[in-house]
């Protein structure tokens, strides 16, 4: 190990693309050794999602369609933060579940952040873990929400899906696998307005919003 670790800066940075969901933008970064790499980042206002687990033990997932991957996936709610950069996790995470399953929850805590591909994005996901269900009111769908549909999977299915490859959203398999550890009230969890310190916001100031990363 040496005896300090290198610091890399970027000595130079264009932009590549911007549009209404990510930009990307061109590094010049310093290299251990005294060189220089060309690094890509696409940069991204982060998303939420949400395990919401009813009284059975069984989560809510949505069959949705990808284009990307060119086929449906079964995946936990999710969706972007709003862009203004005003709403809170909380209520998008809130605002995503009731728009895809008309469900609402009473209790809400932080699960897991992750960071779903650290090697070219900045774009992070707080995933929080929903209880104590209810039925609201579903707003209207558009595009590929038309097509989603709900189910509902008992964990061990799930665990079991994740395992066979049958799910294979990175945001699903990681909140799958960590609800499987909230197994009683003295599970330690964040509160659902616990700070988040892997917010992005190299977007948000590209497009001077006021999002802060919370410390």
């Amino acid at each position: 190990m040496p005896d300090q670790l290198h610091a890399f800066e970027a000595v130079a940075s264009e932009k590549v693309y911007e549009g209404p969901i990510f930009a990307v933008r061109r590094d010049e970064v310093t290299m251990p050794g005294g060189g220089t790499a060309m690094r890509d980042v696409v940069e991204h206002d982060g998303a939420v999602a949400v395990v919401a687990m009813n009284d059975d033990g069984a989560i809510a997932m949505v069959n949705q369609y990808r284009h990307p991957m060119g086929r449906r996936l079964l995946e936990i709610p999710a969706g972007l933060l709003d862009h203004s950069g005003e709403e809170e996790p909380v209520a998008a995470a809130q605002r995503e579940l009731a728009e895809e399953t008309a469900l609402g929850a009473r209790e809400w805590h932080v699960l897991v952040d992750l960071a779903p591909s650290p090697g070219f994005t900045d774009e992070m996901v707080r995933v929080f873990l929903a209880t104590d269900l209810r039925y609201c009111e579903m707003a209207e769908q558009e595009d590929e929400e038309l097509d989603m549909t709900v189910e509902w999977v008992p964990m061990p299915d799930a665990v079991r899906m994740v395992l066979s490859g049958e799910i294979v959203n990175s945001t699903s398999v990681s909140a799958i696998l960590a609800a499987t550890m909230v197994t009683d009230d003295d599970t330690p969890l964040r509160c659902a307005d616990a700070p988040w310190p892997g917010r992005p916001t190299a977007l948000a100031a590209r497009k001077g919003r006021p999002v802060e990363a919370e410390q």
